[in-house]
């Protein structure tokens, strides 16, 4: 069932749309990318496949994109919008275990909010693309505050990807020993577009992205 909200958020409110699994065993608040908000057709297939996974979502919009400007809130601003979505599902469904995906800059602000212990319902993070730098400005700088994270974290990366060089986040997840895990898609690039003669369109693509996402939920943190 699909169904919108408005949640709560200081002296305003945040638009955001629930996907609910039937007979859902996990939670995922869904945090879109800078560029386009939960509307995105990478973000409502997203939810729905998910939700068709037994994950229920909600996806919502940082307030820049509700207000119709082009650039992202400040760090803060998102953060904040962050935790108050996290919050909001927390009491929606407190007897599931709530997890945070972000796609982009939405995993970047969410991992944020993890690293200074805002979110601490959260037991888990799943980064569909971590931007881990610039393009062309290749630097593992944007993942120091990694290390203050003491949930499990995921790293969904295409081996394109110009945001995050594949030996350097390679390297960060390394790093972080067994708090994040790794999975990479061949030739995928930041929106997990592929070459078309590999064969795999963007509905497939993202199908695959569940299932290592169901799976990591449902083995690596005791969903169920």
């Amino acid at each position: 069932m699909i169904e919108a909200a408005n949640i709560p958020s200081g002296e305003t409110y945040i638009s955001a749309i629930w996907n609910h699994a039937e007979s859902p065993k996990a939670l995922m608040v869904l945090a879109h990318g800078a560029g386009a908000g939960m509307d995105h057709s990478f973000m409502s297939s997203l939810a729905s496949q998910l939700c068709e996974a037994g994950i229920s979502v909600l996806r919502f919009n940082f307030p820049y994109i509700d207000l119709g400007r082009r650039a992202p809130d400040s760090p803060k601003k998102a953060q904040n919008a962050i935790a108050d979505v996290v919050n909001f599902a927390s009491r929606s469904y407190p007897g599931l275990q709530l997890f945070i995906g972000g796609k982009s800059y939405g995993g970047r602000m969410a991992s944020h909010c993890a690293a200074q212990g805002s979110i601490p319902s959260v037991k888990g993070l799943v980064f569909f693309g971590f931007p881990l730098h610039a393009p062309g400005r290749d630097s593992k700088d944007r993942a120091n505050h990694l290390n203050d994270i003491n949930i499990p974290m995921l790293f969904l990366q295409g081996t394109k990807d110009k945001l995050a060089n594949i030996e350097l986040i390679t390297e960060v997840c390394s790093d972080l020993r067994d708090k994040a895990h790794l999975e990479t898609f061949e030739s995928g690039d930041h929106s997990f577009k592929v070459p078309k003669k590999m064969g795999i369109d963007q509905e497939q693509m993202i199908g695959l992205l569940v299932e290592k996402t169901r799976k990591w939920i449902y083995t690596s943190t005791s969903s169920v």
